[in-house]
């Protein structure tokens, strides 16, 4: 046993100060369970959900966790996106992204694989994987749309944007059918780029994308949370 210099001989404690102490350690524990039950969302994705050149606050995990906040919600958004990141990147670090227990994982990729024109059979590969794990895991998920560019064809659109509608139904996991919805091609909420969404984008996204996220959130508050 290590004594510290407060360390005095015993002596009968006050009864006021028993009092006191249980009802600090009872406050302490109401918090701390409170905490621990405080639902966390990962949102593995790339760039769009990484906040790439935007400042943190204006970030879509952080601007969700804000609205989740508001709509009287305790859920702790993590973001895991990485900027440049492929399906195959988001595969690969996945364990990593989970390392904070989530109960619910919100997944934006593909976005990269269409850009660079990578064979959509490697991408639905890549995202059945995360999804199997995901599945094994006992973590619900939010599965977002992501649709091709244009200039590389109708054949590689329809292929590509297949992917999404079919792992959807293939798991059985709750679908948002485009990221971007309502953002892509509007150039009063996109930067410069006419790519990633700026904060007004990023507020649209999340405008859109709440109704979903709140329903599925609910779902694990009254089943899943106190099993964490």
């Amino acid at each position: 046993m290590v004594l510290n210099k407060y360390y005095r001989k015993k002596t009968a404690t006050p009864v006021w100060l028993l009092v006191a102490i249980l009802v600090q350690i009872f406050v302490f524990t109401g918090d701390t369970v409170y905490s621990a039950n405080r639902i966390k969302v990962v949102i593995l994705g790339d760039s769009l959900t990484a906040g790439y050149g935007l400042k943190k606050q204006d970030a879509f995990p952080f601007k969700l966790a804000a609205a989740l906040k508001s709509s009287g919600r305790s859920v702790q958004v993590i973001n895991a996106g990485v900027s440049g990141d492929t399906s195959a990147g988001g595969r690969s670090r996945l364990s990593w992204a989970l390392t904070d227990n989530p109960q619910l994982v919100i997944i934006e990729l593909g976005a990269n694989d269409g850009l660079r024109g990578l064979d959509p059979s490697e991408t639905k590969a890549n995202l059945n994987a995360v999804l199997n794990d995901l599945k094994k895991r006992k973590i619900k998920v939010l599965l977002t749309g992501m649709l091709a560019p244009p200039n590389l064809g109708k054949e590689y659109s329809r292929e590509f944007g297949q992917i999404f509608p079919e792992l959807a139904k293939t798991h059985a996991v709750a679908f948002y059918k485009f990221f971007l919805e309502g953002v892509a091609n509007y150039s009063h909420l996109n930067q410069t780029d006419g790519i990633h969404p700026n904060p007004a984008g990023v507020d649209e996204i999340v405008r859109r994308i709440l109704p979903i996220v709140k329903s599925l959130i609910d779902t694990v508050d009254h089943r899943e949370s106190n099993h964490k």
